[in-house]
């Protein structure tokens, strides 16, 4: 979902005007109250952004814009670090609108395939109204995002920058949005009458998505032909790098730690730890019909007890890597500090009231979800106890400090869902849930809410 991102926009519509003046019982998520009057200064005194682990290379705060694609941002900003390295930069950024544009074109494809094995339902029935909610939705998942990797690489940020639409893709959106459901009519009917024409249909359905995807985007790289990179390193030296797409993500997972003398993290290592109390742990999850390439990898999460959840984190901390998670990022948090805190808002000296739903309550009654994606580089460690860590943003310099967010072990506890973790650095039990048969979640339950 990613949570820059606002509500798709009509065409011949302008976005309502940002409220600028938040009154004091405004319940939003930026107002006043909560940032500034109601705010816990004892708890801010020790919100501090330092930390005794932090990985060995970081590379500068990365901007999403307008748009939801905090996954694509928190995975890319990973994947550069290794390429840092490799070609003696320093700083790079990959391309964030090059995986964007193939994302939407794998969802277009992923949503025709739905809505043709749910043509026997009602159209009214939950499941397929949930799929026509948001089809190409900005936001992703982990496993996505290793599919949309495998299948057409990586590029350098220069040769396939933003364009307009990838910054502001509400009428983007829109408009797509719009269109496939418009087809989506089509495919359920031709499934009930003449089923035979429905693949050639689908394929001219699914042009025509291209089509539309490379006007507003712009044609991207192929991903089975070499590009020409052009930079200059670390000294200055100017250098050229012939590579396909694929052959470039393969630079980015080759056997060259960024490490304190691990073997290197791979996509095909990387799986999503949970948790979410209201399921048992120790239980392999999935969501029914959720994805985004077809025949791709499947999502699934492992869901596991929060110490175990930390313990994996802090352990890929210490072999040198940053984790990709997932959060509830616009709770308890201060957009200007950099903080997020369960005990940033004293809502029981404003209002006289206490909070007291468990994260499983939150999650079941729509209270709390998934909504965000960054990156954890660091953590601040009392012994063994996490007491704080370091998290790279993609809002750009100008939120948080200087673009970097300190997030509290208890804020931890209460609104992370998701880390992402290298199959070697969790114990034999906890690998072993990754061969059980998932338990299928609805596509409406709230773990299929994409970040």
């Amino acid at each position: 979902m990613g949570s820059a991102v606002s509500k798709p926009v009509p065409l011949n519509e302008k976005p309502s005007p940002a409220k600028i003046e938040p009154t004091r019982t405004d319940m939003t998520e930026e107002a006043s109250w909560e940032s500034y009057i109601l705010v816990n200064h004892n708890a801010l005194q020790l919100d501090q952004h330092i930390f005794n682990l932090t990985v060995p290379v970081e590379g500068t705060i990365t901007n999403q814009r307008s748009s939801g694609r905090c996954w694509i941002f928190a995975a890319t900003n990973i994947f550069r670090l290794p390429l840092i390295k490799a070609y003696q930069l320093k700083d790079f950024e990959l391309s964030q609108a090059y995986l964007f544009y193939w994302d939407k074109i794998e969802k277009a494809n992923w949503f025709f395939e739905q809505i043709i094995a749910t043509a026997h339902e009602d159209l009214s029935s939950r499941l397929v109204q949930k799929l026509c909610e948001d089809p190409v939705t900005d936001g992703g998942q982990w496993d996505m995002m290793s599919n949309l990797v495998q299948k057409y690489g990586l590029v350098p940020h220069s040769l396939y920058p933003d364009a307009y639409h990838a910054q502001n893709s509400a009428k983007m959106n829109w408009l797509l949005t719009t269109k496939l459901r418009d087809q989506a009519f089509v495919l359920r009917e031709l499934a009930a009458k003449d089923p035979y024409s429905l693949a050639a249909v689908k394929e001219q359905f699914l042009q025509e998505i291209h089509s539309l995807v490379t006007l507003l985007l712009g044609p991207p790289p192929s991903p089975d032909k070499k590009f020409v990179w052009q930079f200059s390193d670390a000294s200055g030296t100017a250098r050229e790098v012939q590579l396909t797409p694929i052959e470039f993500a393969q630079q980015a997972f080759r056997p060259r730690s960024i490490s304190r003398g691990h073997p290197s993290v791979s996509t095909g290592r990387l799986f999503s730890l949970v948790n979410d109390p209201r399921h048992e742990f120790n239980r392999l999850l999935t969501i029914e019909r959720l994805g985004n390439v077809v025949e791709g990898r499947p999502i699934t999460y492992v869901n596991v007890e929060i110490n175990t959840f930390k313990a994996a984190i802090i352990a890929m901390l210490k072999a040198g890597y940053p984790v990709f998670f997932g959060c509830d990022v616009g709770k308890f948090h201060d957009r200007d500090r950099g903080v997020l805190d369960t005990d940033l808002t004293d809502l029981a000296l404003g209002f006289n009231i206490t909070l007291n739903m468990t994260k499983a309550q939150r999650v079941a009654s729509g209270a709390s979800s998934m909504t965000h994606a960054m990156v954890i580089t660091g953590v601040h460690l009392d012994g063994d106890r996490p007491v704080r860590w370091r998290v790279e943003n993609s809002w750009g310099k100008d939120v948080g400090k200087d673009g970097w967010f300190v997030m509290t072990d208890r804020w931890m506890d209460e609104y992370t869902f998701q880390a992402v973790v290298d199959f070697n650095f969790v114990s034999a039990d906890v690998q072993a849930i990754l061969e059980q048969s998932p338990k299928v979640l609805p596509r409406w339950d709230p773990m299929g809410v994409l970040a």
